[in-house]
């Protein structure tokens, strides 16, 4: 049966009449804790802005953060594009370095262990390995993947991600057949279930509905927290940022009784938890790119939507393509002459002050193993950071496509240490201004997401760019 998301949304109870924003900021400000988002992508910053990332985790580096008494700040762990062990390694040696580093700093804290709204992710092992790592015993862990930005809504504990007007549920979209982390169940309870191989069974898992939200308010939220059997796994609904309000008020006020809670979120629910004022999209202008020159398009991403984003933007006049042969990536004897010729081509036509999309063909080269299949997708990004380290000249402006892609790109061809997130150029979007250990310090950084947008996001990026003449 076909559901739509304005007949989805119209049979939902009205919305909680109160603005909660001041009141959640206030009770942010009074915790005197920092919200600490472990983000496995670094797509999870597309909600926020005047807010850091760290891209690496040293307990010196998070204590240096934690000591700026910051309401929020960001740690880059690119954790999916990892191994299972390996990302649960990462993510114990974060917990403790941050246990560390807070008690040097004498600063509280609270963990977002940020993943991805469509649901793909090293879930429950990292999450397990964090929670260990951080040497106490939580509450609960609150499952909410609500991502406004994408289009994906949790409504009766079902997962949705809205294409055009059509909500699908999640695990009938091409996400969920994701070869490392690919799923069968739309409801978040089974899914729990399903990911913890029935160790934690669908009906154990809690849930918080929208009639609790949007009827009970704020104190209903509290009161079913508080109520949740210890070490619970609780999913969170919601339909729109207002119930990310009550049910974040509702929250804060079960911490200040004490509660300790791990959220597995998407990156909606970090705006709300910091109590962060939305602003409007960036403008062009107003990231202060040279007046001339070529911008840089970098697309690692296979999803359908990035396809189709590419293939909207190089039918634009005037736009160079190169693309980067996967299978010749992947095998020994054409891997270097791919790389060379590609970095050849990118750099005359910089230049030339040419637009150029460096992107990976776009046939799917996968395995049947989670780990083999994260090991072509590690070899194919490798490339495109050789590439990219081979650039010559400073793109007027950067976009990196793909989750894996537009962290590689910055930690490894950028050199990237510490940013700072400006806003976001397009929904769900978002700009980074990069410090001044990178190759291009102060410049404006764009990682632009492999699941979101339309069809003419890329090409959209693109001409807001050559509206601009001068600095």
């Amino acid at each position: 049966m076909s559901i739509t998301r304005a007949g989805l949304l119209a049979s939902l109870p009205s919305e909680w009449p109160h603005n909660l924003l001041p009141q959640i900021q206030e009770q942010v400000t009074a915790s005197g804790r920092t919200l600490v988002v472990l983000d496995d992508d670094p797509t999870g910053t597309q909600t926020v802005h005047g807010v850091p990332v760290l891209t690496e985790w040293s307990t010196a580096s998070l204590e240096a953060e934690l000591r700026r008494r910051p309401d929020c700040f960001y740690v880059l762990t690119n954790s999916r594009s990892l191994p299972p062990a390996q990302a649960e390694s990462l993510n114990a040696a974060i917990g403790r370095h941050l246990t560390t580093a807070a008690n040097q700093a004498r600063r509280g804290f609270a963990v977002v262990s940020r993943s991805d709204s469509t649901l793909r992710g090293h879930f429950p092992g990292e999450v397990d390995a964090l929670a260990a790592a951080l040497g106490h015993t939580f509450d609960a862990w609150l499952i909410c993947p609500y991502f406004r930005e994408g289009g994906r809504y949790t409504v009766d504990d079902v997962h949705y991600v809205a294409e055009g007007q059509q909500m699908i549920p999640a695990a009938q979209t091409p996400y969920a057949q994701d070869s490392a982390f690919g799923y069968r169940a739309s409801n978040l309870r089974e899914w729990v279930a399903e990911k913890t191989a029935n160790r934690i069974p669908a009906a154990d898992v809690a849930s918080i509905s929208l009639t609790d939200i949007r009827i009970g308010g704020p104190e209903r939220v509290t009161d079913r927290l508080l109520n949740l059997p210890r070490g619970a796994v609780c999913v969170i609904n919601a339909a729109s940022y207002r119930d990310l309000e009550v049910v974040v008020a509702g929250l804060l006020a079960a911490e200040e009784q004490g509660r300790r809670y791990l959220y597995r979120t998407a990156a909606s629910f970090v705006r709300v938890r910091a109590g962060i004022t939305p602003r409007e999209l960036l403008s062009a202008q107003e990231l202060d790119a040279p007046g001339s020159g070529g911008g840089l398009f970098v697309a690692g991403s296979y999803v359908p939507k990035t396809t189709a984003q590419l293939n909207a933007l190089l039918e634009q006049p005037g736009v160079v393509a190169v693309e980067l042969n996967v299978l010749h990536l992947l095998d020994e004897s054409t891997r270097e002459t791919a790389i060379y010729d590609a970095a050849g081509a990118v750099n005359t036509a910089l230049g030339a002050g040419q637009d150029v999309v460096l992107f990976t063909s776009r046939d799917l080269v996968t395995r049947s193993d989670a780990e083999s299949a994260l090991a072509i997708g590690r070899q194919v990004s490798d490339g495109l950071i050789a590439v990219v380290h081979a650039v010559e000249t400073q793109p007027r402006y950067l976009v990196a496509k793909g989750g894996i892609t537009s962290s590689d790109v910055a930690t490894r061809g950028l050199n990237v240490r510490r940013a700072e997130v400006m806003g976001q150029i397009l929904p769900g979007v978002p700009v980074w201004k990069l410090g001044p250990e990178s190759r291009y310090p102060g410049s404006a950084y764009i990682v632009f997401p492999g699941n979101v947008g339309d069809t003419q996001s890329l090409a959209a990026i693109r001409n807001a760019f050559q509206g601009v003449t001068s600095c």
